[in-house]
């Protein structure tokens, strides 16, 4: 299937241009010349260095203007658009992470309610082409139908993030339809990669492996009834939202819709920890074990993510492929090098 290349005479706003997905696709368009334009907050979440990091590599374009400030702040936000008049948006700025919700809620409202019905308000006001946001795979709560399809019901979302995530699919549905916004939500199911995010399970094991302590796992050692993920590649979401970019919404109603984006091949958690060990074998020269302690299922925590990728390879022709480990094996050779491992 052909889908329609980028506009590269477009202005492209990526709220989140600091974080893991937002500097990956704000380099994807700048390399094909595309005009961008990013805000972040560059909040201490986790470790500022990697986002000073992905942001000193994406300095260098002259098509790119970093801005530092937070979406949650209205003014800014309108200032923002009044001066640089988008045409297309892609919302990836938000507090991230299941868990951390439980014991830092107020982050969430704020950035991931206030700051996104913020950025509605000013697609109202300076009209765009296409707003993309993210959406979560977390939607799916403790669905138990296998894979997760964007039409199953998802009314009962078990974190506060997940809440969120859901919250803001019906009000990009409602602003979509009130004010002919064309918006598209993409339930991101568990992306990894180099240089991604310190508070993800890969990374942390990896940080843990180093620091010669053992990694929690959060399924009771039940290997039978163990965990599975989507674990989908960094490239592979940026490829799937590059190509919805062009790709605006034609449905009758709400020019509103929502699509998976995942790997379409869950993953038992003991898998991926192996994975894991196997990707850092290779990179170090030496064989890597991981000193194992097993826990209880965290709260917020879903048995299984799984994506069904149909209607994304249906819109834009394409279906994330890469292996975990092949993917693993990137992120540990990154790392290595990065950390000065060897």
């Amino acid at each position: 299937m052909s889908y329609k290349t980028l506009n590269t005479e477009k202005t492209y706003l990526i709220t989140g241009a600091a974080g893991f997905v937002g500097y990956y696709l704000a380099k994807k368009l700048l390399d094909q010349g595309c005009y961008v334009i990013g805000i972040d907050n560059v909040n201490d979440y986790y470790d500022i260095n990697l986002k000073h990091t992905r942001l000193g590599l994406l300095e260098p374009y002259e098509n790119f203007i970093f801005i530092k400030g937070d979406i949650s702040d209205k003014e800014e936000v309108i200032r923002i658009f009044e001066e640089y008049k988008p045409e297309i948006v892609v919302n990836l700025a938000a507090q991230a992470g299941v868990r951390y919700s439980i014991e830092n809620p107020d982050a969430y409202i704020q950035s991931n309610m206030i700051g996104f019905y913020n950025i509605l308000e000013a697609c109202r006001h300076y009209p765009v082409d296409h707003l993309v946001y993210a959406s979560s795979s977390s939607v799916y709560g403790a669905n138990k139908k296998v894979p997760f399809e964007e039409s199953d019901f998802v009314d009962h979302p078990v974190s506060l993030y997940a809440s969120t995530k859901k919250s803001n699919e019906l009000m990009a549905h409602t602003y979509s339809h009130l004010y002919d916004i064309p918006a598209t939500g993409l339930r991101f199911f568990t992306v990894y990669g180099p240089m991604g995010r310190p508070d993800m399970a890969y990374f942390g094991f990896t940080d843990k492996y180093f620091a010669g302590d053992a990694i929690k796992i959060f399924n009771n050692g039940d290997f039978e009834n163990d965990l599975y993920r989507d674990f989908t590649y960094i490239d592979d979401i940026v490829i799937g939202i590059e190509r919805l970019l062009s790709n605006q919404p034609e449905t009758e109603g709400a020019p509103h819709r929502v699509f998976n984006i995942g790997n379409n091949s869950p993953e038992k958690l003991m898998t991926f920890i192996e994975s894991l060990e196997a990707a850092l074998t290779d990179a170090l020269g030496r064989e890597v074990e991981f000193n194992k302690e097993y826990e209880p299922i965290k709260p917020g925590d879903v048995p299984a993510t799984y994506a069904s990728t149909d209607q994304l390879q249906e819109a834009v022709g394409f279906k994330p492929e890469t292996s975990i480990q092949e993917g693993l094996r990137k992120f540990a050779d990154w790392y290595v090098k990065y950390y000065d491992k060897k």
